[in-house]
């Protein structure tokens, strides 16, 4: 059986970085599962086949809740879905539940009309020390791949279907993601749980 974990090397952090944040680019490896039976949710690999990040979602599929976490269970992010009308708002909170009690979210992702637009796409604001920074999620090929941008140019992330050693594309519902140097891959995850949402695969 093939495994979904990434085949890339990828140089080790420094030390004194963030764990969630490197000076180069990281290669993870989505896989649209729990690893929880009967749940619902996601697993991201590092390079070494780790386990780095999950959701494990115990409802049915579209939960308007959900909770990224790191291997120990540790929340990272509180996602949470707000009704608006058709085209749908997700807001992410830092790690607890205080600060979605009080209202304050992290981030916000919100999906915008496709009638002039080739690919579909969703806006996202980020509020972090008092800065706001605007990123655009844009579909690729499908519903599976994806690419986050700075709204005013420059890569962050990009999500692909994973391939094998020997070249064979696996499931569509397991990626290849690649973030760039310095960027939080916390958050990317996160924004990818969001996509996943939108499409119903968690």
């Amino acid at each position: 059986m093939t495994k979904v974990h990434s085949l890339v090397p990828i140089a080790t952090a420094d030390a004194s970085c963030s764990s969630y944040m490197t000076p180069k680019r990281e290669a993870f490896t989505v896989w649209m599962k729990s690893l929880v039976m009967q749940g619902n949710g996601c697993t991201v690999f590092d390079q070494n086949g780790e386990i780095v990040y999950r959701i494990d979602n115990y409802e049915k599929k579209g939960s308007r809740k959900v909770f990224l976490m790191d291997l120990r269970g540790k929340v990272l992010f509180t996602i949470i879905q707000r009704k608006l009308r058709v085209l749908g708002r997700w807001e992410g909170y830092k790690c607890d539940e205080q600060d979605v009690n009080n209202g304050k979210p992290w981030f916000c992702v919100k999906r915008v009309c496709p009638i002039f637009k080739r690919r579909s796409s969703c806006r996202v604001s980020v509020h972090c020390d008092d800065v706001q920074h605007a990123f655009d999620i844009e579909s690729m090929a499908g519903k599976s791949e994806f690419r986050i941008v700075k709204r005013k140019g420059g890569l962050i992330a990009e999500g692909k279907r994973k391939q094998s050693s020997s070249g064979v594309y696996l499931g569509d519902d397991v990626l290849t993601l690649v973030v760039e140097p310095e960027v939080d891959s916390s958050l990317v995850v996160a924004l990818v749980a969001v996509y996943g949402s939108m499409h119903r695969r968690m």
